[in-house]
């Protein structure tokens, strides 16, 4: 597996989503600033490895890998949305490597509700944008994105249907043209099985590190419902809700995103 470092300060450790996502999107010059970021390039992304087996376990095995690797006595760690369930899992399992931990725009269990949930919000966004005739194509571009057959085809399907992620794509659209063209993700790890259901909410009381708890109000898929069960489940977690953020927040705030996250080391201070 191999990862990017960028920024200076003490160490990040930060867990792109997806799964499957090319870790690029995730870059925040803003935290950089902050810390010296380790952006973790997930097996069977970029240019890591394709590993034997998909599934949570293997993300945590090779996350653990990696901060064995960096050779920090403690590392701060932040997952994003499926990369912040690959972080609860390492927290409960391993919180004496952690200085703290970033659980940002995701969730504590990943059912059906929760996908139920999420579909009623892609569902509705086309009356969210009744005069913008590309949102009324959203969601079936996000459906058909699930069923892509290469990383050509769901990079490009699901760049069509990315406007969903964020809280008014079309107010800002030249503005995050950029970030919406680099978006890769693999399709074998997007779509890869895993058999075991996620739902840590009952380990949530055994994080013990300093936590902060980040969600953008307008995240449809991992928003505030998700993040106040974090919250209320872990000691002492902080929860910021960015109002004008979606599923981006280090993109569409980024200014409040980073102040979030380094509160945590004035914290430690």
């Amino acid at each position: 597996m191999n990862y990017h470092v960028a920024g200076s300060g003490p160490v990040l450790v930060a867990h792109p989503g997806g799964p499957g996502f090319d870790y690029g999107y995730l870059r925040s010059p803003e935290l950089e600033k902050h810390f010296t970021v380790v952006y973790a390039e997930p097996v069977g992304t970029g240019s890591s490895d394709t590993p034997a087996a998909y599934g949570l376990d293997t993300y945590v095995r090779f996350l653990g890998a990696l901060v064995d690797h960096l050779g920090e006595p403690r590392v701060h760690l932040l997952g994003h949305s499926h990369g912040g369930f690959v972080a609860q899992r390492y927290a409960v399992d391993h919180p004496e490597r952690l200085a703290s931990l970033i659980l940002y725009h995701t969730s504590p269990v990943a059912g059906s509700e929760w996908w139920e949930h999420a579909m009623a919000g892609l569902n509705a966004y086309p009356g969210l944008y009744p005069d913008q005739p590309e949102a009324a194509a959203i969601p079936a571009l996000f459906q058909s994105a699930l069923g892509a057959a290469d990383d050509e085809q769901i990079s490009a399907r699901l760049r069509a249907a990315l406007p969903v992620y964020f809280a008014d794509f079309w107010a800002r659209r030249d503005e995050f043209a950029g970030f919406v063209a680099g978006v890769r993700i693999s399709a074998e790890a997007a779509t890869a099985p895993d058999s075991t259901p996620f739902d840590l909410r009952d380990r949530l009381g055994e994080i013990t590190v300093p936590t902060a708890v980040i969600a953008g109000r307008r995240d449809f898929i991992c928003g505030p419902r998700w993040a106040v069960m974090l919250r209320d489940g872990i000691p002492g977690a902080r929860l910021t809700v960015l109002e004008h953020s979606g599923h981006f927040g280090h993109i569409e705030q980024p200014d409040h995103f980073a102040r979030a996250v380094a509160d945590l080391l004035r914290d430690e201070s």
